[in-house]
């Protein structure tokens, strides 16, 4: 395993990836890098990226956005909650100009993606989401591809690389190996980590899913301050992934998501086999880089306590300037030539 320091990425050294870009993705670049500088002042709202296309695949009718050339190096980009596929709209842009065919979907419970059945159990563990996103893959016959994502989406990335490294052709994951187990779920932690856990807790209580179910926006909004507490985020750029909270299904996978990691609730048999995998901690062997923002105000593990568990060529970067949770978001740029750079690497 190769490691590196951590690597704080600046104007200067992401003015070779930008090379070939469009007006608007340079552009889109060096505001996009600019953040990671100076964070005293909201920017403008990015153009949202249209989920104009859908997909049956497995449980779902997955809708999704779609850039760059169809036989371009495939990238799957996976947003966590309370997020949506426009985290990434200023990062599909850029890789889309490099060549890649970006692939952007909603998750189950959030935007267009629909389940196919009412029948379906709305499931929020791990690994259903990990199968979501092969399935997604097997629909629109992606052998491999480059899959990044942060907060659930890192999670669902990294499952993807553990039990089915043949599908992955390399990772970026911010907060890194975010793996985890039900019996891992029930270890007391110290208070104040416990503490960082609160809406974990709330959402175990029927009291807590009603209250998210009430008050959605209120509470994702309430999220991204305390998760990102330097991102000067403008009400145009809430607004515009709160329209993803609508889903139907949004918040039963929400709370079983959170029930189900404290062991409160079951998933699904035919999961039970990966879980039983996962919960081993396994090693991933595929190309990684690993990213966190020097802001993140949301529970993360330090990334002395995760690097050992890369055993392919790994690095790990820093992202400086007062950047929180979303990084994708908040340092486009950063995360951008991180998905370019460990690409190239396989």
């Amino acid at each position: 395993m190769s490691t590196t320091e951590p690597a704080i990425l600046t104007r200067r050294s992401f003015s070779g990836a930008a090379l070939g870009l469009t007006a608007t993705g340079i552009l889109g670049a060096i505001v996009g890098t600019a953040r990671a500088d100076q964070t005293s002042s909201p920017k403008p709202t990015a153009l949202p990226l249209a989920a104009s296309e859908t997909v049956d695949a497995g449980d779902l009718k997955v809708a999704y956005s779609a850039v760059g050339p169809q036989d371009g190096s495939p990238v799957i980009l996976l947003h966590g909650w309370p997020y949506d596929i426009n985290s990434f709209a200023e990062v599909a842009p850029i890789l889309a100009a490099r060549g890649h065919r970006v692939i952007v979907p909603f998750l189950r419970g959030y935007g267009g993606t629909t389940f196919l059945s009412k029948e379906t159990k709305r499931n929020g563990q791990q690994s259903a989401l990990a199968v979501d996103a092969i399935k997604l893959m097997d629909a629109l016959k992606i052998d491999r591809a480059t899959i990044a994502g942060f907060d659930w989406g890192a999670r669902t990335a990294d499952i993807v690389a553990a039990l089915w490294p043949e599908r992955c052709k390399a990772l970026v994951s911010v907060s890194g190996y975010l793996i985890g187990s039900q019996a891992a779920g029930k270890v007391p932690l110290p208070p104040s980590a416990e503490l960082q856990w609160w809406y974990q807790y709330y959402f175990a209580t029927e009291r807590g899913r009603e209250g998210y179910a009430k008050y959605t926006n209120d509470f994702a909004k309430l999220i991204w301050k305390l998760a990102s507490p330097q991102w000067q985020f403008d009400d145009a750029t809430f607004d515009q992934t709160a329209t993803a909270f609508t889903n139907p299904d949004h918040v039963e996978i929400v709370a079983h998501n959170y029930r189900w990691r404290l062991g409160l609730t079951s998933g699904e048999k035919r999961f039970d086999e990966y879980e039983a995998k996962l919960a081993t901690g396994p090693e991933l062997s595929v190309p990684t880089i690993t990213m966190e923002g020097d802001a993140n105000g949301a529970p993360h593990p330090d990334p002395k306590a995760y690097a050992g568990k890369f055993i392919g060529k790994y690095e790990h970067r820093l992202i400086s300037g007062g950047i929180g949770h979303n990084l994708p978001q908040e340092a486009p740029a950063a995360f951008a030539q991180a998905v370019i750079d460990v690409d190239a690497w396989s």
